[in-house]
C-alpha cells in the first residue's frame, strides 16, 4: 500500500487580488519503506508540496491519501490529529526546549496522547527512540550539552517516538557541517533500511540526496523528474557519452 497517494494537487494562494499558484497538478505515490528526496530551486514548489504532505496546509484541489485516508478535506483539528499520529517532523531547526533534557524534549509528541499512553510506556518509547538513534547513553543532557549533531538525533527521536507512518525531513542537515550532515543521512538510511520507515526528504543538496532511493526534482510548480538514484546515475552517464562523442 502506498503510505503516499497524492493526485493532481494543485495550491494557490490569494493575497488580495493577487494569487499565485505554487503547484500545478502534482502526482506523488510512495510506497511504504521508500525513500524519496525531493529538490528543486527556490519556487519550485517543493517546499508548498511538503506542506500539503506533512498536512501543515490543505490543496486548492486534487486528492492526498495519507495511508489509504483520504485527508485533503479535513478540519484543522483532523489535520492536527494526523499529525500527531501518522507524521514525524524533523527540521533544519532543530527546535528543542533548551533547559528540558533529550528524553522530556522526544516525550513531547506523547503528552498529547497521555490519556492513551501510560507514563511507565511514554518512558519506554522514548527510550527507544534515543537508543535507535545512537544516543542511549545522553538521555539525561540537555542541549547544551549536545553538539549539533546530536540535537538533530534528538530531534529525529523525537519524530519517531509517535511510531509515524511516515517520516519528513525538511532541510535536516542544513546546520551541520559535512562530516556531520553524512552521519545524520546514514541515521535516516539505517532507519528505512533497517526498520523499513518511510522517509521523504526535502533537500537543496544533491550530495545529501543521493542517500535517498529516489530523487524527484521540482520546477515552476510542476514535477520535472522522478527518478531512483540509479536510473539517475544511467542518465548522466549517456549524457557524459553523448558530449565525449560530439567531441
Amino acid at each position: 500500500m502506498n503510505v503516499i497517494d497524492a493526485s493532481d494537487l494543485t495550491r494557490t494562494y490569494v493575497t488580495g487580488e493577487v494569487s499565485v499558484t505554487a503547484l500545478k497538478g502534482v502526482d506523488i505515490a510512495v510506497p511504504e519503506g521508500d525513500f524519496v528526496a525531493i529538490m528543486g530551486p527556490s519556487g519550485s514548489g517543493k517546499s508548498t508540496t511538503m506542506n500539503l504532505l506533512g498536512c501543515l496546509d490543505r490543496p486548492t484541489s486534487g486528492s492526498y491519501k495519507l495511508d489509504g485516508v483520504e485527508v485533503s478535506g479535513m478540519s484543522a483539528d483532523q489535520l492536527a490529529e494526523i499529525r500527531n499520529q501518522k507524521i514525524g517532523f524533523v527540521f533544519q531547526g532543530f527546535n528543542l526546549l533548551a533547559r528540558t533534557t533529550a528524553m522530556e524534549n522526544v516525550e513531547l509528541p506523547l503528552l498529547y496522547r497521555e490519556k492513551e499512553i501510560p507514563s511507565k510506556e511514554r518512558r519506554q518509547r522514548c527510550k527507544d527512540a534515543l537508543q535507535s538513534v545512537g544516543l542511549g547513553h545522553r538521555l539525561d543532557h540537555v542541549p547544551t550539552q549536545l553538539s549539533g549533531g546530536e540535537q538533530q538525533r534528538v530531534a529525529i527521536a523525537r519524530a519517531l517516538v509517535t511510531r509515524p507512518s511516515l517520516l519528513l525531513a525538511d532541510e535536516p542537515t542544513g546546520n551541520l557541517d559535512s562530516r556531520t550532515s553524512v552521519e545524520v543521512m546514514r541515521i535516516f538510511q539505517e532507519l528505512n533500511e533497517e526498520q523499513n520507515i518511510t522517509v521523504l526528504l526535502v533537500t537543496h543538496e544533491p550530495d545529501i540526496a543521493q542517500f535517498a532511493k529516489r530523487i524527484i526534482t521540482f520546477k515552476d510548480g510542476r514535477i520535472k523528474s522522478d527518478l531512483t538514484v540509479k536510473e539517475r546515475l544511467v542518465a548522466k552517464q549517456v549524457l557524459l557519452n553523448m558530449v565525449d562523442e560530439d567531441e
